[in-house]
């Protein structure tokens, strides 16, 4: 079953979907879960909730803020930091549900929110299950992946130029998710990512918009998610890494989960960063399925 849902995160009104078993008999346990870089909940994440919720498990889907259905200014920013605060405030309220079992709450989350379930998994001691799609590691190294050496100088004067614009009282400048032209300003210059985001937006989502702030790829620079990665244990953790992925690089994410504690288990997908979601949805969904089940339900 699942039912619409707002949370008030410390004055931001959070919505989302809540997704209880059909049998539940007692309290059920609770996965928390969120989408990536400016995509909404729409974009996929309800087959991952209804798998979840078939199992048994209670799922809470949430747009992040400032983006979808959920409040939040200045729209289309990505601040990685509140975005993790929000998946704590989600904890809380999921904690709260009669039909939750409290001591019994995973987070799942995939690419940028990937990230985020590294960080929270490791800082938020109510976690006793993280999984990690296809994740982000290291934001600085990441953007040094996809932009062009000699596009990272004229980037950081328009950051430098749109931090001064902002302190005169002027709007933040906005920049294209992506674009069909990889060689066009974009947030996510992949060929895969035009693709998808245009076709599922289409499709499946029309709430998603493609822009973010400039400010945005300044913030995701500064994020380095994988740093936090040993110190997850001993609370399970399950990374999920796409071999073919190009937008979160493979090499990052299996160097990363080298340097995890135990437990821990590694899955591989044959395709790339959005196959996860579709063609590779079975292989990413079940293996995490059951590491949800094993860990919060035995």
């Amino acid at each position: 079953m699942r039912k619409d849902i707002e949370i008030n995160a410390e004055g931001t009104i959070l919505r989302g979907w809540f997704y209880t078993p059909d049998r539940q008999s007692g309290k059920a346990p609770a996965i928390v879960m969120a989408h990536g870089f400016s995509a909404v909940k729409e974009m996929y994440l309800d087959r991952f909730a209804e798998c979840f919720s078939a199992a048994g498990l209670a799922a809470v889907v949430f747009d992040n803020r400032n983006f979808g259905a959920s409040d939040g200014q200045p729209h289309q920013e990505i601040d990685p930091w509140a975005q993790v605060r929000d998946y704590r405030h989600v904890i809380t309220w999921t904690r709260a549900q009669r039909e939750v079992n409290s001591e019994r709450v995973g987070v799942w989350g995939s690419s940028y929110s990937g990230g985020h379930a590294l960080v929270v998994g490791a800082i938020d001691r109510r976690v006793k299950c993280v999984v990690s799609q296809v994740p982000l590691i290291s934001g600085y190294r990441n953007v040094q992946r996809l932009v062009r050496p000699d596009f990272l100088g004229p980037l950081r004067a328009q950051l430098d130029a749109d931090r001064e614009a902002r302190f005169r009282g002027e709007p933040p400048a906005m920049i294209p998710v992506v674009a069909a032209d990889p060689l066009a300003p974009s947030a996510l210059p992949t060929p895969d990512s035009y693709q998808w985001f245009t076709d599922t937006g289409r499709e499946r989502a029309k709430a998603w918009r493609n822009e973010v702030t400039l400010r945005t790829l300044e913030m995701l620079m500064e994020y380095e998610p994988g740093s936090y990665i040993a110190k997850i244990s001993p609370t399970p953790l399950m990374l999920v890494v796409a071999t073919g992925d190009t937008l979160a690089a493979a090499d990052m994410a299996i160097a990363a989960y080298n340097e995890a504690l135990e437990p821990k288990r590694l899955v591989l997908l044959d395709g790339g960063h959005f196959d996860a979601y579709v063609s590779d949805f079975e292989k990413a969904a079940y293996p995490a399925r059951d590491w949800f089940v094993t860990h919060l339900m035995r």
